[in-house]
């Protein structure tokens, strides 16, 4: 099996060459009989997950696993247990395999964009997972990307498809709750000491860490920094917000209609954990909307206790009732009162004395659940909605329709994880133009909207879209 893994590597040269080839695959549909060729970019934690349910599935063919991991490619053919899957050392050698239609991303969250982007101009479709980005112009190009190729990109944010957001977001646009002015959100976990600290040493000779630091700055290497803890460095990720914001503000997002935020607020740091990492294991973001609303959202990586409404998911406070949002959704009426006063009743207040009431409250809404009940860590319910984010992808590659989980939302909800990491590491308020997407009044704001990419992939970037 061994003898399978190609690390070859391909020259920018050859990869372009090689997407000049590939405009005829732009107006090839596939049929409703027609096997689909899947390629893996990353087989950790979650790329395992993708090979998992894909393995089960009869209408596609696993043509490809790339990993820069040479130990979690022959892991990963083993599991796949297909003799004809061939394994990559480098992902550029299969893009320009002819029997892959579709690529699955699971790669560190740095890599996202530009696999993504590569993978359009070579005439793939494109499943990447979330957070799409690490800064906002990244999703700007790989909107660009899928729209000039051609290209079905669809964004890993699939609690979209559980019943319980459905019926959810129909019970916010009815009007029930009445006006929505502000959503709280908490996201709390416990996992204090943290992962420790390590020194800086040689890679292994088993891991291709250049290849792994991609278009990110040049750093030493680190066992904490490459693979799995990428997620507590600056240069690869935004940390909690970006993750686990991506599927929490992008149900906020859709349920309340909005494209994004008018201002945010960001404050935390890394406060508690004992370890190498940079990104916050403490931070709270606030963000007001158009329309006239705010979302509050917390999140804590050294204390996880719940016991309120606040850290059983999404809660939306409305005038009428309040809706959350966990898997399922449960409303909880407000009751219609008139505003009173509890202090003993007494005269000769200048203006007639305080206002009381013997009514009974009343609730304005009735009480009501819907949708799948869950575990509110992952608000999934007992749905498989991976599952059904891919099977969406799948289809949409057959009839070129647009996904449910698509490019320009996964934009969207990485532009406001993104602004409010900005605003935290700036320490004060960011205003944003969300029809324009545009930092306003701030130029040092401005310019963290983009990074450059390290060479050569700078130039690869540039030769496929617009920078």
């Amino acid at each position: 099996m061994i003898n399978k893994l190609d690390t070859a590597q391909a020259t920018r040269r050859g990869f372009l060459g090689a997407t000049a080839l590939t405009a005829a695959q732009y107006k090839r549909v596939l049929g409703a009989n027609d096997r689909i060729g899947i390629g893996f970019i990353g087989f950790g934690l979650i790329g395992k997950q993708h090979v998992t349910d894909f393995k089960k599935f009869d209408d596609v063919d696993i043509v490809g696993l790339s990993d820069v991991y040479k130990p979690r490619v022959e892991e990963g053919l083993r599991y796949i247990g297909n003799p004809t899957t061939k394994g990559y050392g480098d992902f550029r050698r299969m893009y320009e395999n002819k029997d892959i239609q579709g690529v699955v991303v699971a790669t560190p969250d740095h890599w996202h964009a530009l696999l993504t982007i590569m993978a359009c101009g070579a005439g793939k479709d494109v499943y990447v997972e979330k957070p799409m980005t690490v800064f906002i112009d990244e999703g700007k190009w790989m909107i660009q990307a899928a729209r000039k190729y051609n290209r079905i990109v669809v964004v890993g944010t699939q609690r979209r498809h559980g019943q319980g957001v459905a019926a959810a977001k129909k019970v916010i646009e009815s009007g029930q709750l009445g006006k929505i002015h502000s959503i709280r959100i908490a996201s709390f976990r416990n996992i204090y000491p943290g992962f420790g600290k390590t020194p800086v040493e040689d890679p292994p000779s088993e891991i291709d860490y250049d290849m792994w630091l991609g278009p990110a700055p040049k750093k030493p290497y680190q066992r904490h920094r490459a693979l799995y803890h990428f997620r507590w460095f600056w240069d690869y990720s935004g940390g909690q917000m970006t993750n686990l914001g991506a599927h929490t503000i992008d149900q906020v997002l859709w349920c309340m209609n909005v494209k994004g935020p008018t201002m945010v607020m960001s404050t935390g740091g890394r406060f508690a954990l004992e370890d190498d990492g940079e990104t916050p294991d403490t931070q709270d973001a606030i963000w007001q909307f158009p329309g006239g609303f705010t979302v509050n959202y917390a999140i804590r990586e050294a204390n996880a206790m719940r016991g309120d409404t606040a850290t059983r998911g999404q809660v939306y406070l409305g005038t009428r009732g309040n809706l959350v949002l966990a898997g399922g959704y449960e409303v909880i009426p407000e009751n219609k009162i008139d505003p009173v006063n509890d202090i003993p009743r007494f005269s000769g207040h200048p203006i007639g004395g305080p206002v009381y009431t013997d009514v009974k409250p009343t609730p304005w809404i009735q009480a009501s659940k819907g949708g799948v009940e869950s575990d509110a860590r992952y608000g999934t319910g007992g749905e498989d909605t991976m599952a059904m984010n891919e099977r969406d992808w799948l289809s949409c590659m057959r009839t070129r329709k647009r996904p449910l989980c698509e490019v320009e939302d996964g934009h969207k909800v990485a532009v406001a994880c993104n602004l409010a990491n900005m605003s935290l590491r700036l320490g004060r308020a960011i205003k944003w133009d969300p029809e324009k997407e545009q930092v306003i009044g701030d130029k040092e704001a401005a310019a963290m909207c983009s990074k450059p990419y390290r060479a050569p992939w700078d130039g690869v970037l540039k030769s496929l879209v617009k920078v």
